[in-house]
């Protein structure tokens, strides 16, 4: 039987169901769950008591409907809005942020390393989409003032009996599907207030799991201040989970010169260095625990004047030579940083002193008079980097005021660019997708150029934001601004053109900068979506409305790209126009894969022979276009997929 295209977002609920099968395939009947097989085959695994740790709130059975419904939404491409269209890699889409995020799975699972979001904080006032899983994008239409409805963008009032609940809702769908989409090794960033701090953290655990927890970063953003009854607050924060923390890279962080130049000031006067700065460090270790396979590591070291040292620890004198092992005896014998192998190998990075004070004994089970050093070179410290720390003291709210001053882009509470371009450098790679689905004034754009243009990297952005009106009385009106994706999309565009102008100010070749970004719009789908009706009359009307599977005066374009998402293809496949006659036929390429697509109503066969279709070529057209014969022939010889 013939595929037909995908309509609709993948089917979470179902996705997890068939994982389930996959493992399990004996708790099935029916195609039902028999929950008693299951427990039979989980035994242990099953928590018999009715008291367990587990976090709840009102609306979780919702939130949980809401995360498994799928979108039948599409982003359509808006190429006059954009910049670079056809070149860049870069995305900006408009829209409900947990629709895109749907979306977005079948094309992104597991692509994104890096997740950075600044969510509503839940203060009075802000923000929160009231998410409606049995039509969320009806909802978010209305809401947005693109249908007739009528409805306002709500907010989340303290006066609501749910304040908390509706705002861990809000979080957790958004948290659940957007951990589908990081890679394995992928990390999400979340800037939060001290209100929420502790429920965020809750559903993290929930959605991550308690032991992907890397820690809390606590930025200052302002210094001083006298507002507050009990505190000023001058602090918020950045929960940061891993999606497997074994499998995520350690943070490390460039040397800053402040920080190298009040630890490296030795200069080594001989040997391959010779006059490169070191730091002299302690070669032995005080108390490293033998039981943990360091058996290695303890042997004797010559020093200078022909006598020889060891770690503190059980000794019996003998005739000895230079590197000569004796393993550890009991627990309180000492080991050296160093294995025996390296030390044999990298003696000339060695320094002597003499000292009154050393914890190292000599051969006689004396203390010695030398200490032990290996030299560091600045250079190779620079290269591995340093761990940072969980404080962030330069990347105050000034900053960023300062900063969207300079671009005149009327926004408030914007985190600075240089925050996020350094949660960015704890990452150990340069290339890679960064995802922020609460987008704002579009800071995240802005600290990817920054970062690239820096050090030379090729990160991406995909930002997903609402087109929220802009307050009435707010100074964005007055420049012109209704929403705050426009602003954010302007603010985009202002810092390509700053950094065009600032590489031709500096003659910086900057052709190898992607500088440029696609902007793309939640719509309704190009499909005809079947609406439930029980009156006979509606429901013969909606059957002659679907005698074609296309909405009335549909483009090419935007056909297109639904089904490059909904077939899991990147937004950033390219289109070219294959054949013109006697059928259009666009060719889709994604990196090293590609489909071929038509949407004529009849299709001849001379265009089919000049494809060279074979089993591995998805090939896409109307059903109405091919005969009984042709369809025949076709799912024989490719991956024939219908609208």
């Amino acid at each position: 039987m013939t595929e037909k295209i995908n309509k609709k977002s993948p089917d979470i609920l179902e996705e997890k169901i068939w994982q389930i099968k996959k493992i399990f395939p004996d708790v099935f009947s029916e195609s039902k769950i028999d929950f008693n097989k299951l427990k039979e085959t989980l035994g242990d695994f099953i928590d018999h008591t009715d008291e367990n740790y587990n976090f709840s709130w009102a609306g979780k059975i919702k939130a949980m409907q809401n995360i498994s419904s799928p979108s039948k939404g599409t982003l359509i491409p808006e190429k006059d809005e954009s910049v670079n269209f056809d070149s860049t890699e870069n995305i900006f889409i408009e829209g409900e942020n947990l629709e895109v995020l749907k979306l977005l799975k079948k094309s992104y699972s597991r692509k994104i390393k890096m997740i950075y979001i600044d969510p509503p904080y839940n203060l009075s006032g802000d923000f929160v989409y009231k998410d409606d899983f049995k039509n969320n994008l009806e909802s978010y239409l209305e809401q947005t003032g693109q249908t007739n409805g009528g409805v306002k963008l709500t907010t989340n009032l303290e006066t609501s009996g749910r304040f908390h609940s509706d705002w861990i809702s809000f979080m957790y769908s958004r948290l659940s599907v957007s951990w589908e989409l990081l890679e394995d090794d992928g990390v999400i960033f979340i800037s939060i207030g001290q209100l929420e701090l502790s429920n965020l953290i809750m559903i993290c655990n929930l959605v991550f799991g308690e032991e992907n927890k890397i820690g809390i970063i606590s930025r200052q953003m302002k210094s001083g201040g006298n507002k507050g009854d009990h505190f000023s607050s001058n602090i918020d924060y950045v929960v940061v989970f891993a999606k497997n923390i074994e499998l995520a890279n350690n943070f490390r962080v460039p040397l800053e010169d402040e920080y190298a130049n009040r630890l490296f000031t030795n200069i080594e006067e001989d040997g391959p260095r010779k006059g490169e700065r070191f730091r002299e460090m302690g070669l032995y270790q005080s108390s490293l625990d033998p039981l943990r396979g360091c058996t290695n590591q303890r042997y004797w070291i010559q020093c200078p004047d022909g006598s020889f040292v060891m770690p503190p620890g059980n000794i019996t004198p003998k005739k000895i030579q230079d590197g000569e092992k004796i393993p550890p005896q009991t627990r309180e014998d000492n080991v050296w940083r160093w294995s025996q192998t390296k030390y044999l190998l990298e003696k000339n990075k060695l320094v002597f002193k003499e000292t009154k004070t050393s914890p190292l004994l000599n051969e006689k089970n004396k203390t010695s008079k030398w200490n032990v050093y290996t030299k560091i070179w600045l250079e190779d410290r620079q290269e591995a980097g340093r761990v940072p720390t969980d404080l962030m003291t330069k990347c105050e709210n000034r900053h960023s005021a300062a900063e969207l001053k300079e671009l005149d882009i009327p926004f408030e509470y914007s985190k600075p660019s240089s925050m996020i371009s350094s949660l960015c450098s704890y990452m150990s790679e340069k290339d890679f997708i960064v995802l922020d689905f609460f987008a704002g004034s579009g800071t995240t754009a802005h600290s990817i150029f920054n970062s690239n243009s820096n050090d030379g990297g090729t990160r991406k952005f995909i930002l997903v934001q609402i087109p929220e009106l802009c307050k009435s009385e707010s100074l964005a009106k007055e420049k012109g601004f209704n929403t705050i994706s426009e602003i954010s999309k302007e603010r985009i565009r202002r810092v390509i053109k700053k950094q065009i102008s600032e590489s031709k100010q500096t003659k910086l070749n900057n052709s190898n900068l992607d500088l440029g970004f696609k902007v793309f719009k939640l719509a309704k789908s190009n499909y005809k979506v079947w609406n439930d009706v029980k009156d006979v009359k509606k429901l013969q009307e909606q059957l002659k409305l679907f005698e074609e599977p296309l909405i009335e005066k549909y483009s090419d374009n935007d056909v297109l790209y639904e089904i490059i998402l909904k077939e899991g293809y990147s937004l950033n496949s390219k289109i070219e126009e294959f054949l013109n006659n006697p059928n259009k036929i666009y060719k889709v390429i994604d990196r090293d894969i590609f489909f071929y697509i038509t949407l004529d109503q009849k299709l001849d066969q001379k265009s089919i022979e000049k494809l060279n279709l074979d089993k591995n070529i998805m090939f896409v057209c109307l059903d109405s276009a091919l005969d009984d014969s042709q369809k025949t022939n076709l799912d024989l010889q490719c991956k024939l997929r219908v609208i």
